[in-house]
């Protein structure tokens, strides 16, 4: 955790949670992956510097406001934006077509896998615009999965509490293989249960 940062988000608490995690959901890079903000401010509300529902809260909110904006500036203006778009881009022609495929074979619960899913999660909401997939569709999934991902990352920095300096030191190196379990996990139970209620 850069020491910048990690000052960052202590000094300002839930502004500074807000603005990392609305800036990396529009897109813009951070200096930090959004999971170990999450992570490090589940730490500061078991530290009790911040509040642990709020953090939430904060989070979900910065999350899904982000990607509104970008799903909707792609579902209205896509085509425009591919055909002039500028280098630094980060979806190739290619992985416009995977992505495109793999959500309008898999539906709803490809999205919703999508973007619980690391690396992915981003990409989702430019995919599901540029496929004009409705926003009653769409905003629902990114929702759940916003509450998803923002609860786990900062539970499991809150239950970390205890051990942070120790798994702070090596969180940079694991990258994210407790939070790929955990979600994994989350993702298959959840998948499982509304199974069952489609089919009653």
């Amino acid at each position: 955790m850069p020491p910048e940062v990690s000052a960052f988000i202590t000094n300002y608490g839930y502004l500074a949670i807000f603005l990392l995690i609305f800036i990396q959901e529009l897109g813009i890079p951070n200096p930090l992956p959004n999971e170990l903000v999450l992570m490090f401010s589940g730490y500061l509300a078991f530290k009790g510097i911040l509040n642990l529902p709020f953090v939430i809260l904060v989070s979900v909110s910065a999350d899904i406001i982000g990607t509104g904006i970008l799903y909707t500036l792609f579902y209205f203006l896509g085509n425009y934006i591919l055909k002039h778009k500028p280098r630094w881009f980060p979806l190739s022609d290619k992985s416009i077509e995977k992505y495109s495929s793999k959500i309008s074979k898999g539906g709803k619960w490809t999205i919703y896998i999508c973007r619980v899913t690391p690396f992915v999660r981003g990409y989702t909401s430019i995919i599901a615009g540029l496929l004009q997939i409705k926003s009653k569709i769409f905003l629902p999934i990114a929702l759940i999965s916003a509450i998803t991902w923002s609860v786990t990352c900062v539970l499991i920095g809150f239950f970390l509490g205890p051990y942070w300096n120790l798994a702070g030191e090596k969180l940079e190196n694991l990258k994210f293989i407790i939070l790929v379990v955990a979600l994994i996990i989350l993702a298959i139970i959840l998948l499982k249960y509304l199974k069952k209620r489609s089919a009653i």
